[in-house]
C-alpha cells in the first residue's frame, strides 16, 4: 500500500501519486512573524516536518517551501484592522522590519529546537510586492477583479469554484458575512488583492492603483507558484486557514491561469487548552521559549521546563488531524516517555562497542522486519504517528531485552540502524548530538554535572549570584541546560 493522505478538496483519503514521479513541491503557510511561535505553531509544523520527513524516505526528492508572512496580515483575518506586524511593533517601539526579523530568528529557533527540518525555500512577502502587483494586474486584465478607492478586490461572483474547499456557498458568505463591511465591496466575501495605504502607514509600496500593500491571501499564491510551479502536489496549513485564506489563494490562482492551482490539500488540527483553540487573539497560548527555553520565565500552567522533544513526542502521541488538548500532565508523560526512547538508544550505541561479532540473531531480524511493515503501514494511513511512536517502543523493548543477555555487535547495529531511519530519519524524536554526548559516558557526565550543581547551589546559598548564574551559562553554552524545580535541579542536554 502506497502513502495515503486525507485531501480537503475531495474529502477523503486518497493515495499520493506526485505529478512528476519522485518529485514532490509542497507549501506550507508559514508564520506571521509579530510575536515568538507557541505550541499551536509547533503542532502545525511538526506535523507538516513528519510529511516531509516521510516522503524522503519513501525515495521522493522534495521541494518544501515555506513563506514568512512579514507585511498584510490584518487582525481580522480578512480585509479590516491593521496590520498585525505594523500594530505589534508600534507596541514594541520598533520598526515593522526589525521586528519582522526579531521573531523570523524567533521562529527559526524554536523550530530547530523541536528539530523540524529547515525548508528548502523561505521567501518573504515583502521581497514578492512585484510578482503580487502583476497577478493583481492580470486579474484585472481577465475581469476577475475591480479596482475602488486604491484597493483592489477579488470579484468572487467571476469564479464559479468559490467555496469548493470549505464547502461555504454564497449565501452562507452573505449571512456569515460581518457587519462592517467596506462600501468599496460589491459583495461581502469579495476580498482584498491589494489595499489602500492610509499616508502614516509604514509598510506600503508604490502600484499602479496608488500606494498599497498585499492582501495576506494574495501573497501565499504568489511564492507558492513561483517556486513550485502550477499545478503542484501538496499544499499544507492549519484547519482555520481553510476559509478564507486558502479558499482565496484557490481562486487567484485559478481564476488567473484557468489551471489547477493544488492537487492535495493537508490541514492539521489545532491545540486547545480547556477545549479552546490555543491562539494569540485568544490570549491562552504558551510560546515555546516558556516551555523549553531557560531564559524565559515558566508559565503558570507548566509545573517545570521540558524538552524540546518531549513537545515534539507530545504532538507525535495524537494523528495530525485530531486536535491535541494541551496539559501539563500530557506534556510530563511525553518528557518520561522521551528520556526512554533516549537512554534506550544511548544504551545499545553502548553496547555495541564492547559486543561479540557474530551474525544478526535471525529471531530479531525477522522481529525488526515486523516492525519495520507495522511503522510504515501506519505512517501510509495518512500519517498515523501515534501507531508509528508506538512501534519505537517496541524497539525500546526489545532492545531492553537484548541487552540484558549476550547479543551480537551486528544484532544491535541493526536495532540502532532501526532507531535511526524510523525514529530519526522520520519522526525526528531521535536527536544524533542528544545520543553522541549521552554515548560517550553517560555516567561520569552526570557526575561531572552535578558536581558543578552544587558548586552552583553553593554560590547562590552565600547570595554571589553573579558567580551562580556563570557556572550556569558554562555549562548553556557547553549544551547542558539546568532546570529548578521541586527543591532540586536537574540538567538536560540542549
Amino acid at each position: 500500500m502506497g502513502l495515503k493522505l486525507y485531501n480537503s478538496l475531495t474529502r477523503k483519503k486518497e493515495e499520493f501519486k506526485p505529478l512528476k514521479k519522485g518529485k514532490v513541491g509542497i507549501y506550507v503557510c508559514g508564520p506571521t512573524v509579530y510575536g515568538h511561535a507557541h505550541l499551536g505553531h509547533a503542532k502545525s509544523y511538526v506535523s507538516f516536518d513528519i510529511l516531509v520527513r516521510y516522503l524522503r524516505y519513501l525515495g521522493n526528492d522534495v521541494t518544501y517551501v515555506q513563506n514568512i508572512t512579514d507585511v498584510g496580515h490584518l487582525t481580522d483575518d480578512a480585509d479590516q484592522g491593521e496590520d498585525k506586524i505594523a500594530k505589534a511593533a508600534k507596541k514594541e517601539k520598533v520598526h515593522p522590519m526589525a521586528l519582522a526579523e526579531i521573531y523570523t530568528r524567533s521562529y527559526f529557533e524554536d523550530m530547530d529546537a523541536l528539530n523540524c527540518v529547515r525548508p528548502d525555500i523561505s521567501p518573504r512577502a515583502s521581497g514578492h510586492i512585484v510578482e503580487q502587483i502583476e497577478l493583481v494586474k492580470e486579474l484585472l486584465e481577465k475581469g476577475c477583479a475591480y479596482e475602488a478607492n486604491g484597493s483592489v478586490y477579488f470579484d468572487i461572483s467571476k469564479f464559479e469554484d468559490y467555496g469548493k474547499l470549505s464547502g461555504r456557498n454564497i449565501e452562507e458568505m452573505q449571512a456569515g458575512a460581518r457587519v462592517e463591511v467596506s462600501p468599496d465591496k460589491k459583495h461581502p466575501a469579495d476580498f482584498a488583492l491589494w489595499k489602500k495605504a492610509e499616508p502614516n502607514h509604514i509598510m506600503q509600496w508604490p502600484s499602479p492603483w496608488g500606494m498599497g500593500f498585499p492582501g495576506w491571501h494574495l501573497e501565499c499564491s504568489v511564492m507558492s507558484t513561483k517556486y513550485l510551479g502550477q499545478p503542484f502536489d501538496i499544499h499544507g496549513g492549519g484547519l482555520d486557514n481553510k476559509f478564507p485564506h486558502h479558499e482565496c489563494e484557490i481562486a487567484q490562482a485559478e481564476a488567473a491561469t484557468g489551471k489547477q492551482f493544488v492537487k492535495y490539500w493537508v490541514h492539521n488540527n489545532m491545540v486547545t487548552v480547556d477545549g479552546q483553540k490555543m491562539s494569540k487573539s485568544l490570549n491562552n497560548f504558551i510560546t515555546l521559549k516558556q516551555a523549553f527555553s531557560p531564559d524565559e520565565p515558566k508559565h503558570d500552567r507548566l509545573s517545570r521546563k521540558y524538552d524540546p522533544l518531549a513537545i515534539r513526542q507530545l504532538i507525535l502521541n495524537s494523528q495530525y488531524r485530531s486536535p491535541l488538548d494541551f496539559s501539563d500532565e500530557a506534556l510530563h508523560a511525553a518528557q518520561s516517555g522521551c528520556e526512554k526512547l533516549t537512554n534506550a538508544v544511548i544504551a545499545v550505541r553502548k553496547q555495541i562497542k564492547n559486543a561479540p561479532k557474530g551474525q544478526i540473531d535471525k529471531n530479531i531480524e525477522s522481529r525488526l522486519k515486523e516492525l519495520k511493515e507495522k511503522f510504515e503501514t501506519a505512517m501510509n494511513d495518512d500519517l498515523n504517528t501515534a501507531i508509528a511512536l508506538s512501534v519505537m517502543f517496541d524497539l525500546v523493548n526489545l532492545a531492553g531485552d537484548l541487552l540484558a543477555k549476550s547479543t551480537t555487535g551486528e544484532t544491535l547495529t541493526a536495532i540502532n540502524n532501526m532507531f535511526t531511519a524510523l525514529g530519526g530519519d522520520v519522526l525526528g524524536i531521535i536527536k544524533e548530538r542528544y545520543t553522541e554526548q549521552g554515548g560517550a559516558d553517560t555516567e561520569t557526565l552526570d557526575k561531572l554535572v552535578k558536581v558543578l550543581i552544587e558548586q552552583r547551589n553553593a554560590a547562590r546559598k552565600k547570595k554571589d549570584f553573579a558567580a551562580a548564574d556563570a557556572l550556569r551559562k558554562q555549562l548553556e553554552e557547553a549544551g547542558v541546560v539546568l532546570e529548578d524545580a521541586a527543591g532540586e535541579t536537574v540538567w538536560r542536554f540542549k
